[in-house]
């Protein structure tokens, strides 16, 4: 079915368009009508084949660098539709792992799963003590069906190269080769929501559920359930008074601790995996944080070049930010690099990219020239390191959030990236300082960008006040102008 597909819309292509001036008019709406039926071809094939499929459809969903929009816009459904396993699948799976009934583990167990993913589906439950939990079940066939899939993917990654030259998609199905077994093992997915949620034990905005180990395996994970709405439902945050731009700021602090500071990232941000509340106690905006089975863990020198990287894109750095793209692997294409790392126009980062917000106008003129620029972007994909693969994705997925919420692109959230990585590379340079003397220099130094970037944010608000409006009102009041 897969090789039937691919043969479909590969021929598609080569016929639909053969006859029509390239560039034109018609050339241009004929091409959107045969990437959308191609797209609507893919996702179907995804969710026939279940599995690995879907979880590579909710990949290629997510590059909107790189796709075009009728495949992205299509593909994004897989996150949040995905097919579902049936309660006799269910029940198989946890009699197998736990070696009990349903009826014999829980008081009350729903049929209807509260989401499906690619690989498991999750179900709210009641213990027998009487505690709510969420329960994770694997899908049966996922396990042994993933090295089938993942070889025929490689098969049609190799047809579609040698049909178009141009698209390379060798490293997804290398990614998809290293990841799957680390996702479908759930123990290992248990470890890493202990690990985040320690990690990030400062930020009392973050909950991330806990685990029952007692009652978990590597198909069935126990979680305590925790409620909330989707992350990019702004009627959901309306109704329950959460402002979209607490809830920006904190996944923004979040993200960047994760990527910059510790190096162990969350790598699967979508909306389905991201929850939003009000703490029922305290009544403070909450992030919810699920499904913690993929994660990138950065070497520390990926880590501290990509600081510097986004420290000289923040800051207008162009030779920074030539010299850390080539460091990490873009060689003569940097500029393309640092546009796709910021989703902004080469224009854009040499302005400044905290200076303005991206426009939608900004937006078209990137997903236009993607498609031009196709051979060069799947080159820099096949030279980047692997753990800039996931990089991109996570990046791309809390983009796509902001550009929901409304809040893309704040300076705000460029300068908590800013006090990230002044707080990581001061970090590394104490530890390999040699006397108390350097020591205490590194710390006047953080301490000191630190203050400048606070100022620097204080300026940007009393900028947005138009201070000088309130000035002028002020004056109005102080000596009013009689018009008799």
């Amino acid at each position: 079915m897969a090789r039937k597909a691919t043969a479909v819309i590969s021929y598609d292509y080569l016929t639909s368009l053969r006859s029509v001036p390239y560039g034109s008019e018609e050339y241009l709406q004929l091409r959107s009508k045969v990437h959308l039926r191609s797209a609507r071809r893919l996702c179907d094939l995804c969710c026939a084949n279940r599995g690995t499929f879907i979880k590579v459809g909710q990949h290629l969903g997510a590059l909107d660098y790189l796709l075009p929009e009728e495949y992205t816009s299509t593909l994004k459904v897989l996150h949040s539709q995905a097919p579902q396993s049936s309660m006799q699948e269910v029940r198989q799976v946890i009699r197998e792992d736990l070696g009990k009934e349903i009826q014999d583990l829980f008081l009350s167990f729903d049929d209807t799963p509260l989401g499906a993913a690619s690989l498991a589906q999750v179900h709210k439950a009641v213990l027998r003590d009487g505690r709510t939990v969420a329960v994770k079940v694997q899908h049966p066939k996922v396990q042994a069906q993933s090295s089938k899939d993942i070889l025929l993917m490689e098969v049609l990654a190799l047809a579609v190269k040698q049909l178009f030259p141009e698209f390379e998609f060798m490293w997804l199905v290398d990614e998809a080769k290293k990841n799957l077994p680390l996702e479908l093992d759930f123990l290992n997915e248990g470890r890493n929501a202990e690990k985040v949620a320690q990690m990030l034990k400062q930020f009392d905005f973050l909950k991330v559920p806990r685990i029952f180990w007692e009652l978990s395996t590597k198909r069935v994970l126990l979680m305590e359930f925790v409620e909330g709405g989707q992350v990019n439902d702004r009627e959901y945050m309306e109704r329950n008074r959460i402002d979209v731009n607490e809830i920006s700021c904190h996944l923004g602090k979040m993200y960047s601790e994760m990527i910059f500071v510790n190096g162990f990232v969350h790598c699967d941000p979508h909306p389905g995996n991201v929850l939003v509340r009000k703490h029922p106690d305290t009544g403070k905006a909450e992030v919810i944080l699920l499904d913690h089975g993929l994660y990138q863990v950065l070497t520390e020198e990926f880590r501290l070049d990509y600081c510097h990287l986004w420290q000289s894109l923040i800051w207008m750095d162009m030779e920074g930010v030539k010299k850390y793209s080539q460091r990490l692997g873009a060689g003569d294409l940097y500029p393309l690099f640092a546009c796709m790392l910021t989703a902004r126009s080469w224009d854009s980062v040499n302005r400044g990219i905290s200076q303005a917000p991206v426009t939608s106008s900004e937006d078209l003129e990137i997903r236009n020239n993607a498609a031009n620029y196709l051979p060069q972007i799947s080159q820099l994909l096949n030279h980047v390191p692997r753990q800039m693969l996931l990089i991109f994705k996570t990046n791309d997925l809390l983009r796509s959030i902001e550009a929901t919420l409304g809040t893309r692109a704040s300076a705000s959230s460029f300068l908590n990236m800013s006090r990230c990585c002044v707080r990581a590379l001061a970090k590394h340079n104490k530890k390999n300082a040699c006397s108390f003397f350097r020591r205490t220099q590194i710390s006047l130094s953080e301490a000191l960008n630190l203050w400048q970037i606070s100022l620097h944010e204080l300026l940007l608000r009393v900028k947005g006040l138009r201070l000088p409006r309130w000035v002028s009102a002020l004056l109005c009041w102080l000596f009013p102008v009689s018009l008799s």
